[in-house]
């Protein structure tokens, strides 16, 4: 039993090979057919304005709208860039104008300086003289007075051996 089934269902298989080898495949054009094309040709004419057009638009529009915002997006982008070269390069100028008010204030304070240490020099040399010449001026002093003393001791020495002499 098992046998005829395999015998069968090959020789099934067999036949629709041969067939199907031939070239062989049954079609049937009827109505149903000519009504399926006309259904299908009314469907294009009447879904064409209601649908295709508008779908196409609207992904017609949103392209448009996409290569737009890409088109902003890259104007905004090159002038976010010259933004930026401007940007920089008035930064390097005030840099550059910084550094030179810098070196300006720096020999100004030079200049400054010396002149203070000029006239601290001069001051001190002012003072060291003033001290010098007051400190003569008592050494004369000191000097004239030792002179009258030592004059006045000298006297009283001589008075004194003078007076012992005599006596």
């Amino acid at each position: 039993m098992v046998l005829e089934l395999v015998g069968a269902t090959a020789g099934c298989t067999l036949e629709g090979a041969m067939r199907a080898m031939a070239g062989g495949v049954p079609l049937d054009f009827d109505r149903s057919v000519l009504l399926q094309i006309v259904l299908f040709a009314v469907l294009i004419v009447v879904l064409k304005p209601l649908l295709f057009e508008p779908v196409l638009k609207v992904f017609a529009l949103r392209e448009e709208r996409t290569e737009g915002a890409r088109r902003t997006a890259r104007e905004l982008q090159e002038k976010a860039g010259e933004l930026l070269r401007r940007y920089e390069k008035e930064l390097e100028r005030v840099q550059q104008v910084a550094s030179e008010e810098r070196e300006v204030l720096r020999s100004e304070t030079s200049k400054v300086e010396a002149e203070i240490l000029r006239e601290a020099r001069d001051a001190t040399a002012r003072i060291v003289e003033d001290g010098r010449r007051k400190i003569e001026a008592e050494v004369n002093s000191i000097r004239v007075s030792v002179g009258a003393e030592s004059e006045r001791v000298a006297q009283m020495i001589v008075e004194r051996v003078v007076g012992q002499g005599v006596n």
